[in-house]
């Protein structure tokens, strides 16, 4: 039995503006077209993961319950444009814990490939940072490629010195969906 398509999505610098150590729901806010994006993802069949590194909570910043708060914001956010995320997983360690949660890690990638019945080999992986896409790699997902608005000419400097590659690069969240819708279209 083959398993599910999944997109796993990073989250700050993907879906939102990214906000060093966020830690107030009220300052949390979607990039435009995230919403729609993830709409068009699920109405061809993808399940949606959040796979997103926190350390603002191993370094003390907050805690859990604020964490919560937020993607409860997030998730309203989402569902004003019709969207919504089948789960979110995070990392909570300081980066000096050496976890293998963390990514470029993929503990919390195979956690979610396992408890949703995913087949990376039939899924995505978005991002705006070089750890998203060696995760996906890792996994034996496609990966997006997608900076930050105010990162993307450092970014195409950059991308040619990285050790793994990413399948796409994308100059928003919405080309990174256009490049995996028309990737369906060719299976």
């Amino acid at each position: 039995m083959a398993g599910r398509k999944a997109v796993f999505v990073d989250r700050d610098g993907t879906l939102n503006v990214n906000i060093d150590y966020l830690s107030d729901p009220d300052k949390y806010q979607l990039y435009p077209g995230v919403a729609e994006g993830l709409k068009a993802l699920r109405n061809a069949g993808f399940i949606i993961i959040v796979i997103t590194n926190q350390s603002g909570i191993g370094r003390g910043i907050f805690d859990h319950p604020t964490l919560g708060r937020i993607h409860e914001r997030m998730k309203q956010e989402l569902a004003l444009g019709g969207a919504s995320v089948d789960a979110i997983y995070y990392c909570p360690h300081h980066p000096d814990e050496n976890c293998a949660c963390r990514k470029p890690g993929t503990v919390l990638f195979k956690k979610a490939i396992e408890e949703h019945g995913i087949d990376p080999a039939t899924s995505f992986v978005i991002g705006d940072m070089y750890v998203d896409i060696a995760a996906g790699k890792k996994i034996g997902a496609r990966t997006a490629f997608v900076p930050e608005p105010k990162n993307l000419g450092r970014a195409r400097k950059e991308l040619p010195s990285w050790e793994i590659g990413p399948d796409f690069f994308g100059r928003d969240f919405e080309s990174a969906v256009s490049w995996i819708l028309e990737c369906e279209k060719g299976n």
